[in-house]
């Protein structure tokens, strides 16, 4: 047997494939299946027929998608769109139920698909899918026209109710570690999950009221079994105008709404603010009989939040 030919250096760089960056590949690989994934479905809940180049999806998912013997490229993409897509409205409907029966089912589902459309998906936990939701129905009136104030108040206590569920817990300051402490010069901050919220509708019971009826709801829903017709329930009646003051706040892992007096809110919202103690408290008193006031009810109103744990100290920067 003859020996092999020796190859030059030269004739071996030119038959060695051409080096890839397998990182850089890999990215954009999923950069296109992410795009088509997260494409809104169209009408009628199915993946749409065209990219948003307008390339048709068939082509596109062939790129990336082999065809098995039972589904072509294009019905093996659409399996995921879809789930993804559900995986959405589903958070979506658990964790925004009052804006969903203030504005109807139709018109909340076209509302869902809209604003993930323009914020779509960017954290790696579904707790943040509506962190801009707020934002988006300031930016887009239409989808709170005939209740404005209504339509957006409920959005931001829903937000605040995800925030109250799992936002951070800092070192809470106890009752005896603000005694004797110089008022002008104490700064405290608010827990990180506790919201404060102004409101113009008794947000708080209307939400009370949903949440039991859910629970009538799943209640009934467990007597399928005997085959008897679902009673029929009467429409929950929209909340009339009625001003308060809410903190929005987590104990014992559980979400709780807690009423304030006005001056109380004001107190608290000037701390939050970064203001000193003493400096809340002044801001806080529109009038001399606010002021006593607040001079009267303040060892109750901290004695009550630092038992709660609403306060940790503000690092010095």
């Amino acid at each position: 047997m003859k020996r092999s030919k020796p190859i030059s250096s030269a004739t071996a760089s030119r038959r060695k494939p051409r080096s890839r960056n397998g990182v850089a590949e890999l990215r954009d690989l999923q950069q296109h299946f992410a795009r088509a994934v997260m494409r809104p479905p169209d009408r009628n809940q199915r993946m749409q027929s065209r990219a948003a180049d307008g390339r048709p999806m068939r082509r596109v998912a062939s790129e990336f998608i082999k065809p098995n013997d039972r589904l072509t490229a294009f019905e093996r993409l659409e399996i995921y769109n879809r789930s993804y897509w559900f995986r959405l409205l589903d958070c979506f409907h658990e964790d925004y139920r009052g804006l969903r029966t203030v504005l109807g089912d139709r018109k909340f589902e076209r509302l869902t698909s809209a604003y993930l459309s323009k914020y779509p998906s960017h954290s790696f936990t579904l707790r943040n899918l509506g962190d801009r939701l707020v934002k988006f129905l300031e930016e887009n009136p239409r989808w709170t026209r005939p209740r404005r104030d209504l339509v957006l108040q409920m959005a931001r206590l829903e937000w605040a109710i995800v925030e109250a569920f799992d936002n951070e817990k800092k070192t809470a300051v106890t009752a005896d570690e603000l005694l004797d402490k110089d008022p002008r010069r104490l700064r405290l901050d608010l827990q990180p999950y506790i919201t404060l919220l102004k409101l113009d509708y008794p947000l708080d019971e209307y939400m009370v009221t949903l949440k039991k009826r859910g629970a009538l709801r799943s209640e009934a829903s467990n007597t399928v079994e005997l085959s008897l017709p679902a009673p029929r329930r009467r429409s929950i009646p929209l909340p009339k105008r009625e001003q308060l003051f809410l903190a929005v706040h987590r104990h014992d892992e559980s979400v709780y709404y807690k009423r304030l007096e006005p001056e109380a809110f004001r107190v608290l919202a000037a701390l939050q603010r970064g203001a000193t103690l003493g400096a809340a408290c002044a801001q806080a008193a529109r009038s001399a009989r606010e002021a006593a006031a607040i001079a009267s009810r303040l060892k109750e109103w901290f004695s009550s939040w630092s038992a709660l744990g609403w306060f940790y100290r503000k690092e010095k920067s």
